[in-house]
């Protein structure tokens, strides 16, 4: 039976989780693996500050410790990618986190990668981030659409913002691939990519189909050595 991919929300809204699992729904297969999104019960409703990403860790790998026997990867669906690293750690299992798969992506498409963020307090958690992933002199901008998670609820404004903000990355920074700093924004990607004109990653697409090609290829392997 081949292992499952866990996709983990670490924040407790599951709007949010049930947006992820449409926004992954194409990468599903009869032979597998099966993709399963769910959402941290104890974390807080959006990801918002370091305090949030801090305290999310613990959580999260006690939930990915319970999911172990039956996991394949795991994939970590949070901007911020909280635990990343203390996950690879303890888990057996490939572990990927979407803003490092969001931006590896993007790389693959475009020469300045240019990041929608929510907030304004968001960005430099993600420059910091940028800096030890040592992408810097590919990055264009990351600029906020000024909206919490919660908020990302109400479609016509949030695509409002998303494509001012990424025609400004776009005109305004030289960015020539967008990548959408928010598992939440799942549901904006064809529409924005649409007004803006160049590509748009969706990160935990990004994160999902690597994981994906991981978990077969293992099996694969393992069945060509059995």
């Amino acid at each position: 039976m081949m292992s499952s991919v866990y996709v983990i929300n670490p924040n407790s809204s599951e709007a949010v989780t049930a947006e992820i699992d449409a926004a992954v729904a194409p990468l599903r297969s009869s032979d597998g693996p099966q993709i399963i999104c769910l959402s941290l019960a104890g974390g807080p409703p959006g990801i918002q500050s370091q305090r949030d990403v801090d305290g999310v860790i613990p959580p999260m790998l006690r939930k990915a410790e319970e999911l172990e026997e039956n996991a394949g990867a795991y994939v970590i669906a949070c901007f911020s990618d909280p635990g990343l690293h203390a996950l690879r750690e303890q888990s057996r299992c490939r572990v990927f986190g979407i803003a490092e798969c969001g931006v590896l992506t993007a790389l693959t498409l475009g020469q300045r990668f240019g990041v929608i963020a929510i907030l304004p307090t968001s960005v430099p958690r993600h420059l910091r981030y940028f800096g030890a992933m040592g992408v810097i002199d590919r990055f264009a901008a990351d600029l906020p659409i000024g909206l919490g998670v919660t908020e990302l609820s109400n479609e016509a404004r949030t695509l409002s913002r998303m494509i001012e903000v990424g025609r400004a990355l776009k005109a305004d920074h030289g960015a020539d691939v967008l990548v959408m700093g928010c598992a939440g924004m799942a549901r904006f990607r064809a529409s924005l990519e649409d007004a803006v004109g160049i590509p748009v990653v969706d990160p935990t697409q990004a994160a999902v189909t690597m994981a994906v090609g991981h978990v077969r290829l293992l099996q694969a392997s393992v069945r060509h050595q059995s």
